[in-house]
């Protein structure tokens, strides 16, 4: 990979912490087409030479974008994988290759139906083998990539325990081909895609990785913030099986290719100063002395000329003269950005709040991605905006229908006299909730979840006071795509948002900002809000609009992003817990919990409460709980 191997000069201080090289892309889409040309390279250049490249392929979301560019190579550019022999990474135990929920249809699906490779060069680990033929097998799959000369490029993608294949946490660097049982953690994050925990084999078919050390070549893919902790641990940390990735940090030709959000907490990235002269402007000044503050446990405050120098801060001191100018100066513009008035206070000096007095009321408009977003986001914020007399819309932009388990739909069939559905309808619901491998849930099916996501949010907001009126269920199109990893955005999504936000004509708008939720609905969302934003940006209304955005379920901004912070009262901490109560299909079956275990009601409450502490750890007063915006230009 010519393109992306090396480091420029002057690179090597600022990296000196890491011990695997990587790559850092804008975004998933430009890492994976260069990922893709060098692939295409390699087959070409093997081509040429009249040799196989033998390529180590993987499944998942993360590679999905480099098959699609190969796809489109092979049909508009030419590139021929009649010389390509590929093997894959794992399969699950047992697991029969036409199942929708096998990495045999996975491959067929996004790469091999799609190019011209022989059948016969396909090597996909065999989930059907008798348990006695087992090892006899796994030892023919290793000799099979023997016989080819070993792997010419192994992709890989990671798993939120270091995991690599299906090479589970305690995996030894030796190990080869293998059965091996599934962690808790790895059945778990499966679950969704299974209709279910107890569906998901507890066994797989994994190569080792010595076998995969083996590979010539090795690019492993990370995208999106919720594998930043992994990522840093293993570029950074110390080899342990406990991560098995960091193995990587022996192989000689290993990149990982990661796009800005994945390599967020490298030290490079996270805390530049420690490496590297740093362009102090008002964000990084914010963000340096934060992280002053919580490594030394002192108030802002409180910190002093020589604790600056001693935590290679001394070129920020210079700068600014001095640690006592400097703090107030942080300290100010930390506490100018709460407010208990997300709207606005009027008749007030609004020179140093988030949000201007006026106009007064505002009308607002909530987007949420999916139908429990905004009250588990934003909750306190929602119930402020109301008590304090704002005209308050909410669009749910996707149906929702997904994250609705099996179980909790069979319940509203039983105990909600079927939904108006005929007693034909009910039999063949019930008789669909029975197939566990099924492709997709069916029109009906998907319109009785649907139905079970909008009863609970309309309850959810009359709870807050929100006016039924000014609730609106978008149904966003780029949500009915077959397949979760098939969603793209049409002109009908971006019409339908411009559309909504030309009726309403808000003066302040919410949206999901956080891109961490497992199946990228909150990305696409946010992607067409943004193109839409651009067909009203010239309209004479939206001179008065303003545009604030609050991380979803996964994650919350840092203080140092932070432009509006929100206190909650004890007793609004209250409201939102049953607010969030309402969407019961969401509480205890949840389908989508990501990386987080926790109930979302949990984990919205803790978060909450942990800003409220960073806050007041930080010096300022001290809240029971506190939401988090950050502004967004458009």
């Amino acid at each position: 990979m010519k393109s992306i191997a090396y480091r420029k000069p002057g690179q090597i201080e600022e990296t000196r912490y890491e011990k695997i090289h990587n790559v850092v892309f804008d975004n998933d889409r430009e890492g994976s087409l260069v990922v893709a040309r060098e692939i295409a390279d390699l087959i070409r250049n093997k081509a040429a030479k009249g040799e196989y490249a033998v390529l180590g392929l993987a499944t998942g979301s993360s590679p999905i974008k480099v098959y699609d560019e190969l796809v489109r190579m092979h049909r508009e550019e030419g590139l021929s994988f009649a010389n390509v022999v590929t093997f894959n990474l794992d399969e699950y135990y047992p697991m029969d290759p036409k199942d929708v929920h096998s990495y045999h249809y996975f491959m067929y699906q996004y790469l091999f139906k799609h190019v011209d490779i022989p059948p016969e060069h396909i090597h996909i680990p065999d989930g059907t083998v008798g348990m006695d033929e087992i090892q006899d097998y796994c030892r023919a799959y290793e000799e099979k990539i023997r016989s080819y000369g070993g792997l010419d490029f192994q992709l890989l993608g990671i798993g939120r325990s270091g995991h690599i294949g299906f090479n589970e946490p305690g995996s030894h660097i030796n190990s080869r081909t293998r059965l091996i049982t599934l962690s808790h953690i790895t059945r778990v994050d499966a679950a969704p895609s299974f209709h279910g925990l107890n569906n998901v084999p507890r066994k797989a078919i994994t190569m080792g990785i010595s076998t995969i050390m083996e590979a010539k070549r090795i690019v492993l893919l990370a995208w999106s913030k919720k594998k930043s902790a992994i990522i840093r641990r293993t570029v950074e940390g110390e080899m342990t099986s406990d991560v098995p990735a960091t193995y990587l940090q022996q192989h000689p030709n290993t990149t990982f290719v990661l796009d800005t959000e994945a390599a967020s907490k490298l030290t490079r990235i996270d805390t530049p100063w420690i490496v590297r002269d740093v362009d102090w402007d008002d964000q990084m000044s914010k963000k340096a002395v934060v992280w002053l503050s919580k490594k030394t446990g002192l108030p802002i405050l409180k910190l002093t000329d020589n604790q600056y120098n001693q935590n290679a801060l001394s070129d920020l001191i210079a700068r600014k003269g001095s640690a006592y100018d400097l703090n107030i100066e942080i300290f100010n513009k930390i506490q100018h950005t709460i407010t208990g008035w997300p709207g606005g206070k009027p008749h007030a000096d609004d020179t140093y709040r988030p949000e201007r007095a006026f106009p007064y009321p505002k009308r607002v408009l909530v987007f949420s991605p999916h139908p429990d977003d905004d009250v588990i986001s934003m909750g306190g914020t929602l119930d402020r905006l109301v008590e304090q007399g704002h005209e308050v819309h909410v669009a749910y932009q996707v149906a929702g229908y997904s994250a609705v388990s099996d179980e909790e739909a069979l319940k509203y069939l039983e105990v909600n006299g079927f939904m108006g559905f005929t007693n034909d309808e009910v039999m063949q619901l019930l008789a669909e909730l029975q197939q566990k491998n099924r492709p997709a849930d069916s029109a009906a099916l998907k319109k009785l979840k649907a139905s079970i996501r909008r009863a609970e949010a309309v309850s959810a907001l009359r709870y807050l006071g929100v006016d039924t009126k000014h609730i609106h269920f978008m149904d966003l199109p780029f949500y009915d795509a077959p397949e979760v990893h098939k969603r793209k955005i049409s002109e009908r999504d971006i019409l339908i948002t411009t559309d909504l936000i030309r009726l309403v004509r808000p003066h302040q708008i919410f949206a999901a900002g956080d891109l961490a939720d497992p199946h990228g609905t909150h990305q696409l969302s946010f992607e067409i809000l943004t193109q839409a934003l651009q067909e009203v940006r010239n309209d004479p209304w939206s001179a008065d609009l303003r545009v604030w955005l609050y991380r979803g379920a996964w994650d919350e901004y840092e203080i140092h992003e932070i432009d509006m912070a929100v206190p909650m009262s004890p007793d609004q901490v209250l409201k939102k817990r049953h607010a969030i109560f309402y969407h019961q299909s969401q509480k205890d079956l949840v389908m989508y919990k990501g990386d987080d275990m926790r109930e979302f009601w949990v984990r919205a409450e803790e978060r909450n409460k942990d800003l409220a502490r960073q806050f007041n750890d930080l010096g300022l007063a001290e809240y029971e709980a506190m939401e988090a915006f950050k502004r967004y230009e458009f």
